[in-house]
């Protein structure tokens, strides 16, 4: 299957193009979209679309978000997700007992702009939680309150990182979901080691703390989910941050299948 590479979406204008991120995605029948909103922006209208993928009817499969592209001068995590779920119908032995939501690009007009905050000037991910009066991330609150994920994974690039780094919150077994998907991924792109990224301190690229705002699990939720937030490097050829990010994704997936399936059997 051929990559999506950022030119493709780029319009004659220089503009990125929401229709031509998703248009693969829409012609996948293996793959259901939802449309969520829809919201005005100075007075255009927009919506937040989610792109849902079960390999397995079961009652109780692995529900999992995945969320790009919420700092929307970050295009790897929106390019890398949509390449995933495109991969994912033609090879869904991958996705064995999940229920996978994607939300590709949580800040579409800032994805448009190329630029970190929507175009209301907002970071999105210092927003979650607050009463924001944004609609992005009420839309987004909502999900993430209705859907009971199992696990939550949001996916970044660093621009002040040469390489690959992960935050971890949320269940107790996170730290051995992210450690081997930085080791797989690391096959690709240069693990960051520092004692400190972006302003928290880091053992072997893993940061246990975070920031305020971003999207999280609400916070009374059980069972408590798995929260990742993986960062390639943002100056990172675009390509082999994808190549990190689906690696990363799929390894995290089997990870904790084999877990899940380990837990059941004690």
């Amino acid at each position: 299957m051929d990559s999506i590479a950022l030119q493709d979406i780029i319009t004659r204008t220089g503009k990125r193009s929401l229709r031509l991120l998703f248009e693969p995605l829409l012609r996948a029948p293996e793959i259901q979209p939802i449309f969520l909103g829809p919201f005005e922006v100075n007075g255009e209208p927009y919506t937040l679309p989610c792109f849902t993928y079960c390999a397995s009817k079961s009652s109780d499969s692995i529900r999992l978000g995945i969320f790009g592209a919420i700092h929307g001068d970050e295009p790897a995590g929106a390019l890398g997700l949509v390449q995933f779920l495109l991969e994912l119908a033609t090879q869904p032995e991958w996705a064995a007992g999940y229920h996978i939501h994607a939300y590709p690009v949580c800040n579409p007009t800032g994805f448009e702009d190329n630029t970190r905050c929507s175009r209301r000037g907002r970071d999105l991910n210092r927003e979650f939680w607050k009463q924001s009066p944004e609609p992005e991330v009420q839309i987004l609150e909502e999900e993430l309150a209705a859907r009971h994920f199992d696990g939550l994974i949001q996916l970044h690039a660093d621009d002040t990182s040469e390489g690959l780094y992960g935050f971890v919150r949320g269940h107790t077994l996170t730290e051995n979901l992210l450690r081997p998907a930085l080791a797989e991924a690391g096959k690709i792109l240069p693990r960051n080691t520092n004692p400190a990224i972006d302003g928290f301190a880091a053992q072997d690229g893993i940061i246990y703390k975070h920031y305020e705002g971003v999207l999280a699990a609400p916070r009374a939720i059980e069972p408590v989910p798995f929260e990742i937030i993986f960062e390639t490097p943002h100056s990172a050829p675009m390509e082999l941050q994808v190549r990190a990010l689906l690696v990363a994704l799929r390894t995290i997936m089997t990870e904790y299948r084999q877990l899940q399936s380990f837990a059941q059997n004690i």
